[in-house]
Formats: C-alpha cells, structure tokens, sequence
C-alpha cells in the first residue's frame, strides 16, 4: 500500500501544533510498517533536516504552489494534490492539517484539531473564515475517516456538522522526552536568565483573541497588586492578528515590568522554560488539546487551567481551574496557586498519572487503524 501524507506544516524552527503533530505521527507511521511507501508531499522546497535517517520506504514530493492563502489553498487542494496523488498511484492520503481534496477520489483520513473558526469567528481574517466556513463541513464529509484529537473535538465535529461518531476515531497528542523535570539549580539557572532570579507563571502559544493572553495579563497584574508576590509572567510565541486588546492590556498594567515578552521561543529552550516554571497558566477560550499542558505535565509542573473545551480532559485533576471569561477569577487561581504549598504538590502528583494516557504511540496506533479502515472499507 502506499500512502501519501499532506506535510505542508513540517517547517523548520516553525513547527507549531498541527507540524508537530504530523512530524511525530507521520515518521513513526513509515517505520512502523516498513511493508507499505510512504510518500511525504510538501508544497514548497523542504528541509533535509525531514528526511535525515528515513526509512527505505519514505520518500518525499514538492507540489507547487505554495499553499498559505486560502486562494492558493483551493489551488493546491483541489488541483495540483489530485494530480500529484494521481501520479505517484496514492492508494490512501493522510491529511493531518485539517484540509482535504473534495476532487480527489483517493481514500483520505483527515485529522481534525479544532472547530476554532465557528466559535470564534470574530477572530479569524474574513477571508479565511469564509474559506473555513465553506470548506470544512465538506471536507469533513468527503473524508472517509476523521481522526480528532480529542474527545471534545470529536463531541463538536458530530454536534456542529452532523457527522456520524461512527466516523470519527479519537487520537491525542503526545510530549517529547526533553520535557522532562528540572534539577533545583537548573531552575534556578533559567530564572536568573529570563526572570533575574524570580520564580514566574509561564505562558507558551500565539497571541490572539482565542488564547485569552489579555485577560491573563490583567489578572497578573491584580494578583501583584494584591499579593506583594516576587512573581513574574513569562509570555512566549508570536503576536498573531488582532493584538490590540494585549498590546492595551499590557500598556495599562502597573506591574508591566514583571511581564516578560519572549518572542518566539525556539524548541530547545522551551523544555528549560517549562520546567523551570513556578505554575504553567493557559486559559486559552478554546483549544481542541492543549499540547503545553502536557508538556508541563511532564516537567512536574503545576497547572492553572481554563474550565474550557478539551482542556479538563488533558489536564484532568492535574490543574487549578479557572473560569477563562472572568478576570477576577484568574487572579484568585494565581493567589492560591502561590499561597497553597501542599495544592502544588498535589496537582504535580496528579499530573504524574494523568499523563500516561497520552503518547504520540498511542496518535499513531490511532492514525494506523483509521488508514486501514480507509482503505479497506
């Protein structure tokens, strides 16, 4: 069999989510059935970095033209992708972005991360929202199995579009190894490096309406001005679209200096930055997983989390919850998170059980079951 796996989102030093979700899954896929090809399509020239040490059975495509507006996207889904599953003879195409071919008649699984655009749609370029609002439901129809990557995501899928459960298989995602816990002087190393010693509450993800970043901002700031606490917040990832609110928020706040603006933080300092982290704070509005919970699961971190979407189900009793639309309620969380010594450990304890029910193992086992059944149905 062979099978051709959609790696628009494999981006050196840029790989958010969904990349990381294909680079896990789509290289354990090829090594694990070394008896069927895999065939790595991307829209634009790739690193070497992708296929350093592939399996025999993995090779890798360009299909033109680059695909980053929703213009190019129908041009690359609808006609250069079922031409390019036509000429290397695909017999099943994996899709983990999202997106899929309504031309294409090759079986095609389709890994759904979120319904984001439905529920926020206010912070969505109009464009790109259009293109979603159109597309996905039939995407989602077209597919001959949908894998989401929670039981939330799957829940929203079957209530917003009508799609059968029976279509739909559940996956998770998993954490690197390098997401591990910090010895006391490496945390303290780290603090002195990026918050002159202080111990701090760490954000990590894009900075748009969805991720609530604002709101965290003025909620810290009322925690400071109410605890006398040497707590810092560290915000690191990209401004995304519609910054305003943050870039007010952060203008308005009295404790601005203890608010830490990292940019964009590259891979190998992000375990450091986690688990070195006082508590781990993500009180994003919507997330179909929540990848940086887990990830500071397994530092031993403890967690402050929105009481939203998928994210009681991945952090499980390992947070604090919060309810993300209520500022004063975030600051509350963050007073007894600092106050609460024996809290901490518990939720650490917690987070150490919770955590084994996800592995990038179990995605793919997942992913594997959803092909064959594409396939073979």
């Amino acid at each position: 069999m062979r099978i051709a796996v959609n790696c628009r989102f494999l981006l050196p030093h840029r790989m958010e989510g969904i990349g990381r979700f294909t680079w896990e899954v789509a290289r354990r896929l090829a090594v694990a059935h070394p008896e069927h090809e895999f065939v790595w399509l991307f829209d634009r020239p790739f690193d070497s970095f992708f296929l350093k040490d592939a399996p025999p059975n993995l090779s890798a495509r360009v299909v033109h033209p680059p695909a980053r507006h929703p213009a190019l996207w129908y041009v690359w889904f609808e006609w250069a992708l079922p031409w390019a599953l036509q000429r290397c003879q695909a017999d099943v195409f994996l899709s983990p972005d999202g997106y899929c071919s309504l031309r294409s008649r090759v079986p095609t699984v389709m890994v759904a991360h979120d319904l984001a655009h439905l529920h926020f749609p206010e912070a969505i370029p109009p464009l790109v929202r259009r293109y979603y609002d159109y597309f996905v439901p039939r995407y989602l129809r077209r597919a001959e199995r949908v894998v989401a990557v929670s039981a939330f995501t799957a829940q929203d899928i079957a209530q917003q579009y009508g799609i059968a459960s029976g279509k739909i298989t559940i996956a998770c995602n998993g954490c690197a190894p390098v997401f591990c816990p910090l010895s006391e002087a490496r945390q303290q190393a780290v603090r002195e490096q990026y918050a002159q010693g202080a111990p701090y509450f760490f954000y990590i993800g894009a900075m748009h309406p969805r991720k609530n970043v604002e709101r965290l901002v003025v909620a810290f700031d009322q925690f400071k001005a109410h605890s006398g606490s040497p707590l810092k917040l560290l915000l690191a990832g990209r401004l995304a679209w519609q910054t305003g609110a943050l870039q007010q928020a952060l203008e308005q706040a009295q404790h601005r200096q203890d608010i830490v603006l990292l940019g964009y933080v590259p891979d190998k300092d992000l375990p450091l930055l986690t688990g070195a982290a006082f508590a781990f704070v993500y009180v994003s509005l919507l997330e179909g997983f929540g990848v940086p919970v887990l990830e500071a699961m397994h530092c031993d971190v403890p967690l402050l989390c929105a009481r939203a979407a998928a994210l009681p189900e991945v952090a499980g009793e390992a947070a604090l919850y919060v309810d993300p639309y209520s500022v004063e309620s975030i600051a509350k969380g963050m007073t007894t998170m600092w106050e609460d010594a024996a809290l901490r450990h518990k939720l650490v304890r917690a987070g150490r059980l919770h955590r084994q029910q996800f592995s990038w193992e179990r995605a793919t086992h997942v992913v594997w079951d959803a092909i064959a059944q594409a396939m073979y149905s």
